[in-house]
Parts: structure tokens; C-alpha cells; sequence
């Protein structure tokens, strides 16, 4: 029984389509039923039930389905560990980043690491959904806050702050808040994680909390639209540091309420267990270590 087949299965499996599993794998639909039909042949029972319309796993299937991840699962941990054990940064490294974040700064930091290693292949997945590491079968993932997985391993990549921030073209027309109790006066561009929406917004002078609750017209789920919207003069953004960075250096974003702190923020790096750091995950937390307190610190010289 060859490994291909039970990649193939799986494939199959999730798809609910030959043709699209072969797609997927480079390989001819012919090809691929002919797999199909061999593994189905090896162990003496249909995995699939099969119409004309559709195709989806029998009941044996659905049971031989686990077992085929947790071998995949189990052979993928061996040849990390044989890595691991070289020091070689090689194999496939499935990473979930957050969307405006994984857009527009981390593409080209991850070029850079893959021009370094040229054995290291990448699965990305972008998106503000907070993925599980354990369902979603991710390698690593890269996220804002303290992380609640408590089985997960966390790297510390860095510390800075949220951002108040908008155009010249706002605050022309909408004029400059002076306070955080101002920005009730303001189109808040506002963001929804997890469907809650982030519309209580912190600052902090002297040690003490300002807290005030916002409002606007525009609301969304996705990290980058926030800042689009900001960038093209709709409203006011509160976001971190990092993520504004570029957009504040060149002079497309003007920071607000700059005698005030924002609020803390912490980025973390996050891998489902300890047998899981391999090489390419400890070159990946090394790289954005650097490139992250790189980052912040150009912009804090930007801002003096």
C-alpha cells in the first residue's frame, strides 16, 4: 500500500470528487480512480458509495478515513523529527496569519525565508477567523493577544501598541479628536472578530484607563478593509502599530492622540506542541523576531 494512495483518499475524501483530488495532486482523474480502486481492492471493501451524481464515503470509509490521518499525521511527525534531528530546514509548513497583516507585511518577509531555504515549502492560509492549530491542521500561526489554546506553544515575537490613525482627506473635512472622549464625534472605522465588535476603545495616560465606546457607519470582519477605509479618508482606524507602520512612515496615515498611550498588544507565535518546532518553525520565529522589533522601531524613529 503506498502512501500516495492514502494521500489520495484523504483527498478524495475531503473533496467529495475524484476529479477534484486529482486536480489537486497533479494527476489524471483516470489515475486517480485507478488508485482508488487498487486501495479499495487491498483491503476488500468500497470506501466510497458512488452514484452518478455524487460520491461520498461508506461506512467503512468514513472509519478508514481516521485512521489514514492519524498515519499521515504520525509519518509527517517522523520525517520532522528526522529534519529536526539535521537541523534542516526543509519539509511543508502550513502557517495562518491574520489578513491585513499576512497581505501586506508578511508576503515579502516570507519570500525572503524561502529564498534562504530552498527545501522549505509553504501552505498559507490568510484570514481573520481564529483557526484551531488542532482541527485546522496548522503548523503555526501568528496571532495578536494572549493565546488561549493552553496545550499550544507560544513565542513571544513582540510587543507594541494600538494606533489611532486617519487620512489628511479626514481629518480635513472632520477635523482633528483632541481626546478619546472626542471620537464619539467621529466615523470609527470598526472591526468584528469571532462576531463580537471591537467598538470599546482603550488609551491610557499616567497609568490610568480611558475607555470610551465608538460608532460609525462602516463595520467589518476583515483586518485590511479597516485600513483601506482609512486610507481613502472614510474614517478614523484603531489598529496595531505594526500593521499601520508602512502607512504612517510614508505619510498616508497621520498618528492622533500622540500625548496618549494605546492600547498594549502582544504577537505571538503559536505551534500545536513542543514535537512540533522544527527547524523551519524556529527559523520562522527567529526571522520575525528581527523583522518585527525592526519594524516598530523604524517607526518610533519616523514619529520622534
Amino acid at each position: 500500500m503506498l502512501t500516495s494512495d492514502l494521500e489520495l483518499f484523504v483527498q478524495v475524501a475531503e473533496a467529495g470528487s475524484i476529479s477534484a483530488a486529482a486536480l489537486a495532486l497533479d494527476m489524471t482523474p483516470a489515475s486517480a480512480s485507478a488508485a482508488i480502486k487498487r486501495l479499495e481492492k487491498q483491503l476488500g471493501g468500497a470506501l466510497f458509495i458512488r452514484t452518478t451524481r455524487s460520491l461520498r464515503l461508506s461506512g467503512a470509509g468514513e472509519h478508514y478515513l481516521l485512521h489514514c490521518r492519524n498515519a499521515l499525521a504520525a509519518l509527517e511527525q517522523g520525517r520532522m523529527a528526522l529534519a529536526s534531528a539535521r537541523g534542516t530546514v526543509e519539509g511543508c509548513l502550513r502557517i495562518s496569519v491574520s489578513s491585513d497583516f499576512g497581505r501586506n507585511i508578511f508576503l515579502p518577509w516570507l519570500d525572503e525565508l524561502m529564498e534562504q531555504h530552498t527545501a522549505l515549502e509553504v501552505q498559507l492560509e490568510l484570514g481573520d477567523r481564529v483557526s484551531s492549530l488542532f482541527r485546522d491542521n496548522i503548523d503555526v500561526a501568528l496571532r495578536y493577544g494572549k493565546p488561549s489554546a493552553p496545550d499550544a506553544v507560544a513565542f513571544l515575537i513582540g510587543r507594541m501598541t494600538r494606533q489611532l490613525a486617519a487620512s489628511d482627506a479626514y481629518l480635513t473635512n472632520f477635523g482633528v479628536p483632541a481626546s478619546p472622549e472626542a471620537l464619539t464625534g467621529h466615523q470609527c472605522l470598526l472591526f468584528k472578530l469571532a462576531q463580537r465588535t471591537n467598538d470599546q476603545w482603550r488609551f491610557f495616560r499616567n497609568g490610568i484607563e480611558h475607555r470610551v465606546r465608538v460608532s460609525g457607519r462602516r463595520s467589518c470582519d476583515d483586518a485590511d478593509v479597516a485600513r483601506r477605509w482609512a486610507l481613502a479618508g472614510k474614517g478614523v482606524v484603531y489598529k496595531s502599530q505594526l500593521d499601520l507602520a508602512t502607512d504612517l512612515i510614508e505619510g498616508r496615515l497621520k498618528p492622533l492622540l500622540t500625548d496618549w498611550q494605546g492600547e498594549p498588544l502582544e504577537l505571538y507565535l503559536l505551534c500545536p506542541g513542543r514535537s512540533q518546532v522544527t527547524p523551519a518553525v524556529q527559523a520562522l520565529r527567529d526571522m520575525l523576531k528581527e523583522k518585527v522589533a525592526a519594524r516598530i522601531r523604524a517607526l518610533e524613529l519616523a514619529l520622534e
